[in-house]
């Protein structure tokens, strides 16, 4: 039985080989994730089938991976290498584990910077805010990406292991460790690792940047390594303290083509709902496939995109000195998400 598995991988070559590897530890990692999170949670009570689950897993996950895939080493790598050849292979004489720690590193390092670009700049802010407007974080809410935002990232990520003449397997090792590692900092477990935490990323520090306070507005951009954010005075991680509100301080559409269609032009989904007999119809489409599934598994009925529920329903603001203005009294600082001010 085992035989042709055997042949099967003994046929590949060394980035396939490598991929039959990385693939079953990828699942493994979200079989352990999807445990921790039953038995550890960080927010208690927070369903399996959440709110944008199907959006997030066929859309983003399988679909826009799918094709992005193809786009960025086919159509943009593959020139490149092409064109500029064998002229910057500095890295080729490195062991594999050299290799993958120092575009591990240097890559988490340009993300901080990109990431902390992006909350600041009402341009990119465009590409990035689908990444923020989960209400309901957990292992996979990581992979809601803007197409735009993960042309940029992977290109930067993936071009520099091909043009510095890096061992090809170099690839499948470190996307392994982005996707496990994404989804470990996005996951719903109440992990606390105190010193640790000052070096190494993870869901205590990055769910609250995902939390809709004033206070993490510009906060917590690490993505793997912590550090940068505390070298560079973005690190916020309170003590005995949890966010009390998630996601947007603005209606965001729940529709993975609405979701990059905002991104250019804003709109109120549900206004657009009721003037467009063409959106209705293509809404219409997918209620009713999400409404059989839900019919058949109850728990999955909030797949269709039902509002979250929330006990906090504004923005949370940020504690300052003498307390905080009244509506009145606020005046708006240009940013690429609105202010939000509350009475003391």
């Amino acid at each position: 039985m085992l035989e042709p598995i055997s042949e099967f991988y003994h046929s590949l070559n060394a980035v396939g080989r490598t991929t039959m590897i990385t693939t079953p530890i990828l699942l493994l990692a979200v079989a352990v994730l999807l445990i921790l999170e039953r038995k550890f949670p960080y927010r208690k009570g927070l369903p399996f089938f959440r709110e944008g689950l199907f959006v997030d897993l066929f859309w983003y996950t399988l679909v826009q991976s799918y094709f992005l895939q193809i786009l960025i080493f086919g159509f943009i790598i593959a020139p490149l290498a092409a064109h500029f050849g064998a002229r910057f292979h500095l890295v080729s004489s490195w062991p594999v584990v050299a290799q993958v720690a120092f575009f591990v590193v240097t890559h988490d390092f340009y993300i901080y910077w990109f990431h902390r670009f992006q909350h600041s700049s009402a341009f990119f802010w465009r590409t990035h805010e689908a990444h923020h407007s989960g209400k309901q974080v957990d292992w996979l809410a990581g992979s809601r990406s803007h197409a735009v935002e993960i042309i940029i990232n992977q290109t930067i990520e993936f071009a520099p292991i091909i043009l510095l003449g890096a061992n090809p397997v170099v690839v499948p090792i470190k996307a392994l460790i982005d996707a496990v590692w994404g989804m470990y900092i996005h996951a719903n477990i109440d992990v606390k690792s105190g010193k640790l935490q000052y070096f190494i990323n993870g869901p205590e520090m990055h769910l609250w940047h995902h939390a809709d306070h004033e206070e993490v507005y510009y906060a917590n951009f690490s993505t793997k390594f912590a550090v940068w954010d505390w070298l560079f005075g973005t690190a916020f991680l309170p003590q005995n303290r949890k966010p009390e509100r998630w996601g947007l301080p603005y209606a965001f559409p729940k529709d993975y083509f609405s979701q990059h269609a905002f991104s250019v032009m804003r709109f109120d989904e549900k206004a657009l709902a009721e003037r467009s007999a063409a959106f209705r119809a293509y809404h219409g489409v997918r209620w009713r496939v999400l409404s059989w599934l839900g019919e058949r598994v109850p728990a999955a009925k909030v797949l269709q995109g039902w509002e979250v529920p929330e006990e906090v329903h504004e923005t949370v603001p940020a504690p300052r000195p003498g307390g905080n203005p009244t509506a009145a009294e606020a005046v708006a600082p240009e940013s690429p998400r609105p202010a939000v001010t509350a009475a003391p």
